[in-house]
């Protein structure tokens, strides 16, 4: 009977894997630290971000990349994110100094991924405010690119220590908050749950990606006529990703 019954258990994890494994998202290819599979940036406002980046790896070894995606394909953006995060290996090994400010305009989401070595500085609080206060309202203008302009500039001056103001706002934020103490607790409580729940379920998307993480093979097609897309061979350092950041809509 115990036999029976462990490879009942077995099988279900067989297929379980192997239905997972179908469902796994493809993703880009990494072609430099601006990936526009959306084509949704003009090739000036790409060379300039391309940029900034660059001279962000330069003074800090963190590397940022931008990525649009034309669809989350039936996926949660936090859920997207940290694996693309993953699978692209952004940030050095030894710092998982990575940062993913992800764009999907079909689903009208925006997220701030954060690879384990920013976590404490690149706060979930901080990519909130980030999002609410410079991305979304240039999105809801349809000034996608100036939102991801702006979002990029916040970024770095969080991860250069220039970012007094962004802070300033972080703590009015928390200010307000406290005004409602016993309601904040219950909401910590659910969140802390929600965390939970959420874990174990990346922890299954880790695995799914581990058995899928071969190349999707697809190249990200252009509306913009851009050259300076190739990234010049630019690469993810093999930093890892745990799912910190923040998401938010338009």
């Amino acid at each position: 009977m115990k036999r029976r019954l462990a490879a009942g258990f077995a099988a279900i994890i067989v297929c379980g894997y192997a239905i997972a494994s179908v469902a796994a998202p493809s993703f880009p290819p990494l072609t430099g630290r601006v990936v526009d599979e959306a084509n949704i940036i003009p090739p000036a406002t790409e060379t300039e971000i391309e940029s900034k980046l660059a001279a962000l790896e330069a003074k800090t070894t963190d590397q940022l990349v931008v990525a649009t995606v034309a669809s989350l394909q039936g996926y949660d953006i936090a859920d997207f994110g940290y694996q693309l995060g993953r699978h692209w290996a952004i940030g050095q090994k030894d710092k998982n100094n990575g940062v993913l400010l992800i764009v999907a305009p079909n689903e009208r989401e925006v997220r701030i991924e954060v690879g384990y070595g920013l976590e404490g500085d690149l706060t979930d609080a901080l990519t909130r405010i980030i999002i609410e206060n410079s991305i979304i309202p240039r999105f809801k203008e349809d000034n996608i690119p100036g939102g991801i302009v702006a979002g990029v500039d916040d970024i770095i001056k969080v991860l250069t220590g220039e970012d007094a103001e962004i802070q300033k706002l972080v703590q009015e934020q928390a200010e307000d908050d406290g005004d409602d103490i016993p309601v904040v607790l219950i909401f910590l409580a659910i969140w802390v749950a929600l965390i939970v729940l959420s874990h174990l379920r990346r922890r299954k998307g880790r695995w799914v990606w581990v058995a899928g993480s071969g190349s999707s093979g697809r190249s990200s097609s252009g509306g913009w006529s851009s050259s300076g897309s190739s990234g010049g061979g630019f690469s993810g350092g093999g930093g890892s990703f745990g799912g910190g950041g923040s998401s938010g809509r338009w």
